[in-house]
This record gives C-alpha cells, structure tokens and sequence, in this order.
C-alpha cells in the first residue's frame, strides 16, 4: 500500500463525521481525496465553506456548493490534512501554503478532524520546514525574528498565497511547546499567521496505515 492508498484511506473514514449542515474543507492531497468521496454524499450537506481556490474549484467541478464564512456562520465539522501531527493533536499545516484561511476555517468550527496518512504523526513537530505567512514588507523583519528563536527561514519564492502575501518555511526548529511557540510567532509584526495549530488543535486524527484506519482523539 503507497503513501496516496493511505490517505484515501482516511479521507473516506472521515465521510462517517459528515452530519449535515455547512462544513469547512480544508486545502491538500488528502483532501482532494476527501472532497472526492464527499461528492458521492452531497445531497446530505447544505454546502462547504473552503480554505483556497484549489478545494473551491474542486468542490464545485462536483455539483458541491460552496459558500462565504461570514455568511455560513459557526461550522459543525472542519476537515483538513496536516504536514504533521504530534500525539496531543497539535499540528503543523501550510505546507500548501493556505495555513490563513484554513486557521479561521478551523477555529469557526465546532470540531475538527484532521486526515492524514501515517507518517505525518511525530513526538515533536518541527521536522516539516514550519510555514509562516508574512505581510511582503515585512520579510526580512521576520526572518530576523525567526532566527533568534532558533529557526533557518527560507523565503518561498515565486508563490504568493490567496491573501497576496508571502511564505517563509523554517527549518532546523524542535517545537517542544507548540502553543507557546505559535503565540510567540504569532506575536512579531508583520506575520499574518504561523502553521501551527497548537491552539485550536484538531478534535480527532484518522491515520490512514498499512493496517487500516487508525483513529486518536484529544
């Protein structure tokens, strides 16, 4: 079984969460799955609220509605994957580069359940370069503050996110406390946000593994 059949395998445990009402869908590979799945239970949904253009587009080349956050109100359910996940369900998202739009997709929902496939669960994050989105004047500002907290910022060139900012990916960082360090990150002027989700972690992680479905709660 390849890496792509285990997240399919998560993708689709996570339809048994689907209950109705307006849900958010995250951005990814795994979630391309999930909006694939998803489109065979459509009729059960009011509509989907989306955190990039790629998941929007998608969702409606399947006939499924989707719709502006403030007019959706608070979610049921968010589903999105992660670059990483540590066993209390605080993550590391943005490696697509959405990590903004899917941050207050995820705190407007009520739970959030994230799907991925079974190597992305570590015991401490930081081994996936850690996404920061920052406002373009304030780059190097940034990037300054970032080493001092121990971390090798890399300007992501030639992308821009839906927001019209940048990315710096950090590497060589041991996220021993997530939600200090999110608040930390989230704190120096000019970033829009961090790709930690430590926070507003997810609810439950579906792991897709060689053995099947692994499901881990908070």
């Amino acid at each position: 079984m390849n890496a792509d059949d285990m997240k399919k395998l998560a993708a689709k445990a996570a339809l048994e969460y689907v209950d109705g009402g307006i849900i958010g869908v995250g951005t990814g590979s795994t979630v391309n799955h999930f909006i694939d799945y998803l489109a065979t239970i459509k009729s059960k949904i009011d509509g989907a609220v989306s955190s990039s253009e790629v998941s929007t587009e998608r969702m409606k080349s399947h006939g499924i509605p989707v719709m502006d956050l403030n007019a959706a109100g608070e979610l049921e359910l968010y589903v999105d994957g992660a670059d990483e996940s540590d066993h209390n369900l605080a993550l590391i998202k943005g490696g697509g580069g959405a990590l903004t739009r899917e941050k207050i997709v995820a705190g407007a929902s009520k739970k959030f359940v994230c799907i991925a496939d079974g190597s992305k669960l570590v015991d401490i994050l930081g081994r996936f370069p850690l996404p920061v989105e920052v406002i373009p004047m304030a780059r190097s500002h940034v990037a300054r503050q970032l080493v001092k907290l121990g971390g090798t910022p890399v300007w992501r060139e030639d992308f821009i996110t839906d927001n019209g900012n940048v990315i710096l990916d950090v590497h060589n960082l041991e996220i021993m406390k997530p939600i200090e360090m999110e608040q930390r990150i989230n704190n120096i002027a000019g970033v829009v946000t961090v790709g930690i989700f430590a926070l507003r972690p997810a609810d439950v992680l579906i792991l897709g593994t060689e053995e099947g479905t692994k499901t881990i709660t908070a």
